[in-house]
């Protein structure tokens, strides 16, 4: 009886997130969102911080589970069917750049946030987590690296708050800079790969994208995915080398660990691959020279953004001004900084290997 109830109140939560995402959508759609380029990601994120700071607490604390399952099943299958709008091509035209970057992002952020979290006198565990968080794919990167580092809740907690607040602001400020032309010195591709490698979340990513270019013209929205999944499929080796370096470490200072570490596989990364490639398939078997022209691609790329919507609105409802006050000022700061090299230094090392 009681999973039962459990089960309504997480449908409940999420007919709550799919109502505020059509109101998103709808939105979306009138005259002054589109002269704004606003799109029903950006406003549903938006909707949904509204959301968090004002009703959530007069609504039931059950209905939490059905946002949590909006921010990551329904993320993670929205990622996946992204897939739809790519080809194989789309991904090797991406090459070798977009990997290189991610690499020097991934690995210089990480070593960067151990140092600065010495520097700044913060325990070990939160600067690894938020560090990791910053460098690969926000919370999904934090909750990923949390049965390997084994730190306490409290500590995941504070790293997926920085994460999250920091790449909610750069959601905002990659399309308003894009806007005022300050990445005029970047190609399409550039700015995208920019966007990819530098960014929090994966949902930011897209929105971002979508900001700066809705209709996908450019190539700037489906660079920018590819880009940031590159960088969560690094989580994988991420984590192991993590694994390896924090087993040595406790080796040598003989603390003993019961169990065994798990080391989380961000697998919709690889689902997102396999669409491409059925994707890629699709079309050489139609002949067709583009995805949009395949048949229901409309349809899935519909689904799809509203997906994302529901994903962005649920990630904005998690986002209340409480976590402001809960992150504490030494983790915050530790986050500024990374947040500075990752928009300062991605862009100068987006400029000099892209251009």
């Amino acid at each position: 009886m009681k999973n039962k109830q459990e089960k309504i109140h997480t449908l409940y939560g999420i007919l709550l997130i799919t109502a505020i995402s059509i109101i998103a959508v709808l939105l979306a759609q009138t005259k002054w969102m589109k002269a704004i380029s606003f799109s029903p990601l950006i406003i549903g994120i938006i909707l949904g911080m509204i959301y968090a700071n004002t009703f959530r607490k007069k609504l039931p604390d059950s209905w939490a589970k059905g946002l949590k399952f909006c921010t990551k099943q329904i993320l993670r299958t929205g990622i996946v069917c992204y897939g739809f709008r790519l080809t194989l091509s789309q991904v090797v035209a991406v090459g070798m750049p977009a990997i290189v970057i991610d690499c020097i992002i991934v690995t210089f952020t990480i070593l960067l946030g151990v140092v600065l979290g010495k520097l700044l006198k913060m325990d070990s565990d939160t600067a690894l987590m938020t560090s990791t968080g910053s460098a690969i794919c926000g919370a999904a990167a934090v909750l990923g690296a949390e049965p390997v580092v084994r730190c306490e809740s409290n500590k995941t907690a504070v790293a997926v708050s920085t994460v999250v607040i920091f790449g909610t602001i750069s959601m905002f400020l990659y399309p308003i800079m894009y806007r005022l032309g300050w990445l005029s010195s970047l190609s399409d591709t550039g700015v995208a790969i920019y966007t990819g490698s530098t960014l929090h979340e994966v949902a930011h990513v897209a929105g971002a994208g979508n900001a700066m270019d809705p209709a996908d013209t450019l190539g700037i929205a489906c660079t920018a995915t590819i880009t940031k999944m590159i960088r969560v499929i690094l989580l994988a080796p991420a984590l192991v080398i993590m694994g390896f370096c924090l087993a040595y470490a406790r080796k040598r200072k003989g603390i003993q660990i019961e169990g065994k570490s798990k080391i989380t596989i961000p697998w919709f990364a690889f689902g997102f691959i396999g669409i491409i490639c059925l994707n890629t398939l699709i079309q050489y078997l139609l002949g067709v020279p583009s995805v949009k022209q395949i048949p229901l691609n409309g349809a899935i790329e519909w689904i799809d953004t509203f997906m994302l919507t529901m994903a962005m609105t649920a990630l904005g409802a998690d986002t209340g001004i409480d976590k402001f006050r809960a992150t504490g000022s030494k983790p915050f700061l530790l986050a500024f900084l990374l947040y500075i090299w990752l928009v300062g230094g991605g862009y100068l090392l987006t400029k000099l290997i892209v251009g």
